[in-house]
């Protein structure tokens, strides 16, 4: 019986995933919360099989949980269940540690197979996502190398605030975006640079001559 935590900041899904969860006897919801940080908390009491984990949280986003749940707990498995349908969020979170990528619009039937798929030892990765996984893996060479794909105009923009400190909220407010497309543009940033801190990206923005 998979031991299951909920990490979402929308009180009306987490009733939902309750309601879901307590209904069904081959699950046991260990626990609930509303944020990044009481998310990593949460999971180091309560020691749950699965994490289901919503990547847009206030205070911290799911990629940051998911690397100090892991780091903290390595042998949990963690489901991200979001509505971003986007190939650099999913590649981010699945080297983050991620074990799954589900969308918020799919079946109750498929998430609870998800977890199960995870309790395997498997990996999970939601049908639609997958379709774009496979054509890029099956892609033939002679496009862009990997790391080397060109940035757009936008993704520069966000990079430059980045390499300045600038948190998430404070990059969208300065480009009038909000902040969950501010963290598809790190993901994708994430991807196709292959740089994950803050340090990279301040080297690689003075390589290419985007800052002083």
């Amino acid at each position: 019986m998979p031991r299951v935590l909920i990490a979402d900041d929308h009180a009306i899904v987490r009733t939902g995933l309750r309601t879901l969860l307590s209904s069904d006897p081959s699950m046991q919801l260990v626990g609930e919360a509303a944020g990044g940080q009481e998310a990593i908390e949460l999971a180091g009491r309560t020691q749950p099989e699965v994490l289901l984990l919503d990547l847009s949280m206030p205070d911290l986003d799911g990629i940051a949980v998911t690397r100090a749940v892991k780091e903290r707990s390595p042998d949990v498995r963690i489901l991200v269940l979001t509505i971003h349908e986007d190939q650099g969020l999913l590649r981010e979170a699945i080297r983050t540690g991620a074990s799954g990528y589900i969308l918020k619009r799919a079946a109750e039937s498929e998430l609870i197979t998800a977890i199960h798929v995870l309790m395997r030892g498997d990996m999970y990765v939601d049908p639609a996502l997958m379709r774009d996984l496979l054509t890029e893996a099956v892609r033939p060479p002679g496009g862009s190398e990997p790391g080397v794909e060109p940035l757009t105009p936008r993704e520069v923009e966000v990079l430059k605030y980045i390499v300045q400190g600038y948190t998430n909220r404070q990059i969208g407010e300065e480009l009038n975006i909000s902040v969950r497309t501010v963290e598809g543009h790190r993901a994708n940033l994430s991807g196709k640079l292959g740089l994950h801190s803050r340090v990279d990206l301040v080297r690689y923005a003075r390589q290419h001559g985007l800052i002083d």
